[in-house]
């Protein structure tokens, strides 16, 4: 029968010289600990060198010694810095690399400490070796320095925080439904709620602080990494020029040099640790000394290369410069143009205006339709718009629009922009007849007031913060259409010279005196006191204003009008007072109508100033944005046809 023996036991212990094995049943001891023992100067103490002799060649297996060697090297990565270069006797003593060299060294000792001022933490970690005598692998546990991780993640939250919300969001809830009721429970609810606010904002700054001091150090130890980086590569790029002279004379081979040099550190620094940056740095220099070699025997070369790189750089960056300046330029037009069809902007616009023309006449017909009045007295606004304004505003708030789409916003837009308030006034008044007798009688007034808001201050009440800062981008690019309504010319050239024109009378009487004032006008830039006269608040586009200004001051009060389209031709012909392109009986002081893109609508006015055999000769205003003097052929096909005035 087979006798079994006990397992033996055994126990360890941490003694002075290290951690010791006790086999406590064969009574024998001995030592594990890997640490140097400490040297006792009293007696030697052979056995015991012996024993550590041993142990010390029974632990150097070769798949051991392999693994040591390895972690000795990732210690030693870990112990030197990566961005301290070992600078040379020789280096040291030149002269003009000396500032270099103060400066790298001076910013690898920032990157130390800022490296050393780390948060480190303790991490336990497995070391498993073997022996050879019995071939047992043996793992050891032991606390290693370490730097702590960036914090990051997402934050622990509390498992009772959830229900707590739903919780006050409930309590919430049925206060607001009987706050109402009472004044003093809804102030005090609202200032709770402020309280808790201000609570739950406070509490996020305090976490943002406190995590923004965290961070510190790794921020200081990334900024002194970067500099340390560049104190490097700026130290290598002078050590280049120092080795190669000729590279000095061109500025594009510096900088190249320069650049070749930095991302071949980078790479090596990256790669690897110190030890094999000094090695990269060598091979940057050596490839630089061929470069320089090779530019030396073949100059001509290099010289037609780089013209050649300089060439191709210029031609792709002026074509990516000028697809993303068309794309911007597309991206910008399209989002400031009106969306609406030109048919629809028109039609809108002539609804409008046909708006604004019966106010005008139920105004001329107030006696009429108030009669019995002993006077009527008037305070009245001019009757206009900014046909712009109108388009701006329609566009912001609906997009796209037609004139039936439109109907009912115009509707409501031109009662908010117009208010006509008759108001009647009884003045008893005395009289005498020829006896000499006074009687009272009553004398009845009838006060007409009509007061005009324009669209632009509308639109700031009508619109949403939004669709108000689109109206203000269509309103200021003008929808890139400033001449569909008309009352313009894109004619940038000069005001023209009369001299020695003679003009040709017809039978019809003209006013000298009107057309005198008009040239007196021009070199006016912008048209403030034309188109403010008439009544807008800001700019418009003026012609039409200058027109119906210049026959005010000749005493006309009619024809007025801003538009040439809807408001100007339809004056002249309905009054019979129109002729077409070609007619000859023109006078001083018509109005000549111009149709630019020939679509069959005014797009510009002016004042007829004469003609010759075959020329007419106007004066304009917002002839580019000024009043000119100019002549165009009788014949031509922009000229729509002329506004006849009778004198």
């Amino acid at each position: 029968m087979k006798q079994l023996k006990p397992r033996d036991k055994i126990t360890q212990k941490m003694t002075r010289d290290g951690a010791v094995e006790i086999n406590e049943t064969q009574q024998t001891a001995e030592r594990i600990s890997s640490r140097e023992a400490d040297s006792d100067f009293s007696q030697p103490d052979t056995a015991t060198a012996e024993r550590v002799m041993e142990h010390l060649d029974a632990a150097h297996t070769r798949k051991a010694s392999k693994k040591a060697v390895k972690k000795a090297q990732e210690a030693a990565v870990l112990r030197t810095s990566t961005s301290r270069l070992q600078f040379t006797d020789e280096e040291r003593e030149t002269p003009k690399l000396q500032p270099y060299i103060k400066k790298s060294e001076k910013a690898a000792d920032k990157l130390d400490a800022a490296k050393a001022a780390l948060p480190k933490q303790k991490k336990l970690v497995k070391e498993r070796t073997f022996e050879e005598t019995t071939g047992k692998a043996k793992t050891r546990l032991r606390f290693e320095e370490q730097e702590k991780p960036i914090p990051g993640g997402k934050a622990h939250s509390n498992p009772l925080s959830h229900p707590a919300q739903e919780a006050g969001i409930f309590v919430h809830n049925k206060i607001h439904s009987v706050e109402k009721d009472n004044s003093g429970v809804e102030g005090a609810h609202k200032s709770e709620e402020l309280a808790e606010r201000g609570a739950r904002y406070g509490t996020r700054k305090l976490k943002q602080g406190y995590r923004s001091h965290k961070l510190k150090p790794y921020r200081e130890a990334a900024k002194a990494e970067q500099a340390a980086f560049k104190a490097n590569v700026n130290f290598q790029y002078h050590k280049a020029l120092q080795e190669n002279p000729q590279l000095t004379s061109n500025p594009f081979s510096r900088f190249m040099q320069k650049q070749k040099i930095k991302r071949q550190y980078a790479k090596t620094v990256k790669k690897s640790g110190s030890a094999t940056a000094k090695a990269a740095a060598g091979a940057s220099q050596t490839a630089a000394k061929k470069a320089a070699a090779f530019a030396g025997r073949h100059p001509a070369g290099v010289i037609i290369a780089i013209a050649a790189l300089l060439l191709f750089i210029m031609v792709s960056v002026g074509l990516s410069s000028c697809g993303a300046m068309f794309s911007g330029s597309m991206n910008s037009v399209l989002g400031t143009s009106y969306t609406s069809e030109d048919s629809d902007l028109v039609a809108t616009e002539q609804s409008y205006a046909a708006m604004e023309n019966e106010l005008q006449q139920e105004i001329d017909n107030i006696e009429s339709t108030h009669s019995g009045y002993d006077e009527y007295r008037y305070d009245l606004d001019t009757i206009g718009h900014n046909p712009h304004e109108l388009a701006s505003y329609l566009t912001a708030l609906l997009q796209s629009y037609t004139p039936q789409s439109a109907q009912a916003e115009l509707k409501r837009l031109f009662g908010l922009q117009y208010t006509l308030t008759l108001t009647e006034e009884i003045e008893i008044r005395t009289t005498t007849d020829e006896e000499g007798n006074e009687e009272e009688y009553e004398y009845r007034i009838l006060n007409v007031k009509l007061t005009n808001k324009p669209i632009a201050s509308l639109a700031e009440e009508l619109l949403n913060p939004q669709q108000f800062e689109m109206f203000k981008v269509y309103l200021q690019t003008q929808g890139n259409k400033p001449l569909i309504f008309g009352g313009g010319s894109p004619d940038g050239s000069p005001s023209e010279d009369l001299s020695g024109v003679e003009f040709v009378n017809g039978t019809r009487p003209g006013n000298p005196e009107l057309m005198e004032l008009a040239k007196q006008q021009v070199g006016n830039v912008g048209g403030y006191p034309y188109w403010s006269w008439y009544g807008f608040n800001s700019r418009v586009e003026w012609c039409a204003c200058f027109v119906s200004w210049c026959y005010n001051q000749a005493g006309k009060s009619e024809p007025r009008f801003a538009g040439c389209e809807w408001q100007g031709v339809p004056w002249f012909q309905s009054r019979g007072q129109w002729g077409a392109r070609g007619y000859e009986n023109i006078a001083p002081g018509d109005a000549i109508f111009f149709d630019w893109d020939l679509d069959g609508v005014a797009d510009h006015v002016g004042l007829v100033l004469g003609r010759d055999g075959s020329r007419v000769y106007t004066v304009e205003g917002n002839s580019g944005d000024a009043c000119k003097i100019k002549s165009y052929d009788l014949n031509y096909q922009c000229i729509k046809g002329y506004g006849l005035m009778n004198w």
